[in-house]
């Protein structure tokens, strides 16, 4: 008897998603290693144009594979660090905030709390990958739940190093793991690439998935003295807006890091079998949101020709750089423009292990593995999506990129909106809210359609606003105002916070 049609396109189906393509199978099950950098921006590096901070051995990575112009961010740290290891959208799961979030009590609208670890029955990527066979690793700030049963090594990870604190010598320690402790004198990121090259060492005759997630280049800002010198002098008495010169000389400690681990890859043999992944978890900082006289944290780097920061939905706060090395399948020294999130690599490291998605969990991310091979391919997914219902940088705001066109919707009971042609307009100069009516109707459909469809916890409004202490930030660790001079409140035209 004959296969009934829909059947037999159902099997057809279920074989073409699950196989991978003849060009990987050569490659005999790829190695990842994802590095995760906390606060990079967009343009912090020398492959994006930065002409003052010198990143060697990340521009090196672009040279040898493919960059990628559109990528995004999920939202910020936490949130962003759900997306990757839940393949969803983090609204989903209701971690939208900076685990445990921001709080300004007399604001015009109460926001959501953030839900305050990943649900251990969330399937991380880490899990999906140890059932394909991968030997698992993560060095580095977590940032998903602070309780020792919400750890790594509990969410599908074989080897967890925790490490919390600061970058400078005596600052930092590996959480509850007395055995991986820094030597003397060592560089917080020193220290990273030390546990991620014995990890490397240690695996290097079985699959792997490594993901490496320094506390680089998040504030307070602190570097070696002699690097941040060089930059001092480099940065003389220009007028131009250029990086902080403690930041610069972060960022290239990221840089030596990255060369650690690259040279470790190949000086084990496996720079044809193993994927290197270089990203941000989001968009730069320029200033801190609660602004702290004396400490050396403000005008951190230029978000230049982007408008916005850290904490804001405009391109400054979510655009972030994305390299991808994989010699057997990513043409090297090419470019991407095609829009991607957080939220792909899953699927994407999934794929490349020819391994399977949870059963019984949404993914919302796309694999990458087709605009590597070619970047001018296009991926048949409708729209991004964002949603940050919090004051931080910005006010509480959701947002949806479809294609060229970006609709960001304000949620403090303003009614604010901002419509953008990114494709003709880079840095969010010109609102075309109220001349393009039509396509503002639709993309706030098609958000809202979205919002309800991830359940997304939205703001309320507030019956202790007080416009007089609106700019208030208060600590949600211990219910007190933080010790600060204020920022000035968020009127409706400033995107920087």
């Amino acid at each position: 008897m004959k296969t009934p049609l829909p059947i037999f396109l159902t099997l057809l189906t279920v074989f073409w998603v699950h196989t991978p393509s003849p060009s990987l199978r050569a490659a005999d099950r790829p190695n990842v290693v994802f590095i995760f950098i906390d606060d990079m921006g967009w343009k912090d590096v020398g492959c994006y144009g930065n002409d003052f901070i010198e990143t060697p051995r990340i521009d090196q990575l672009a040279t040898e594979g493919v960059r990628f112009t559109d990528a995004y961010a999920a939202a910020v740290c936490s949130p962003t660090r759900c997306a990757v290891q839940s393949g969803q959208n983090q609204a989903r799961i209701g971690i939208t905030a900076h685990i445990p979030g921001h709080w300004r009590p007399f604001e015009r609208v109460i926001t959501p709390l953030t839900t305050m670890a990943m649900p251990l029955d969330t399937v991380t990527v880490a899990e999906s990958l140890k059932e394909a066979g991968y030997a698992t690793g993560y060095v580095g700030k977590w940032h998903l739940g602070n309780a020792p049963q919400f750890q790594p090594e509990h969410q599908g990870y074989d080897f967890s190093a925790v490490i919390g604190g600061p970058h400078l010598p005596g600052k930092y320690r590996v959480i509850n793991r007395k055995d991986l402790q820094p030597e003397p004198g060592q560089y917080r990121t020193e220290f990273e690439a030390d546990l991620s090259v014995k990890f490397i060492e240690d695996h290097k005759d079985e699959p792997f998935f490594l993901m490496l997630s320094p506390f680089a280049v998040h504030i307070p800002l602190g570097a070696m003295s002699e690097k941040v010198e060089k930059y001092r002098k480099k940065k003389g008495d220009s007028d131009a807006e250029l990086p902080n010169p403690v930041y610069a000389a972060l960022v290239e400690h990221v840089d030596d890091m990255v060369g650690r681990v690259v040279d470790a890859i190949d000086a084990q043999g496996l720079t044809e079998k193993t994927m290197i992944v270089f990203t941000s978890d989001n968009g730069g900082l320029y200033r801190r949101y609660d602004y702290q006289p004396g400490i050396d944290d403000d005008g951190v780097t230029s978000l230049a020709p982007l408008a916005g920061e850290k904490g804001t939905l405009h391109e400054g706060g979510i655009r972030v750089p994305l390299i991808v090395k994989y010699p057997p399948l990513a043409k090297a020294g090419t470019v991407c423009s095609e829009p991607v999130i957080s939220y792909d690599f899953y699927p994407t490291f999934v794929d490349a292990a020819g391994g399977d998605l949870p059963a019984h969990q949404t993914i919302d991310g796309m694999s990458l593995l087709p605009l590597l091979s070619d970047p001018g391919a296009k991926l048949d997914r409708p729209a991004l999506h964002w949603h940050y219902p919090h004051y931080h940088h910005d006010r509480p705001a959701s947002a949806i990129r479809e294609r060229d066109w970006k609709l960001i919707e304000y949620l403090d009971g303003t009614g604010d909106v901002e419509l953008y042609h990114l494709a003709e307009d880079i840095g969010e100069t010109k609102n075309l809210a109220e001349e393009k009516t039509g396509r503002l109707a639709d993309l706030q459909k098609k958000l809202n359609a979205w919002r309800t469809d991830v359940i997304a916890r939205m703001p309320i409004p507030n019956p202790h606003y007080d416009p007089q202490r609106a700019h208030e930030w208060w600590n949600m660790r211990d219910g007190q105002p933080v010790p600060s001079a204020d920022r000035k409140p968020f009127p409706a035209t400033e995107k920087d916070g």
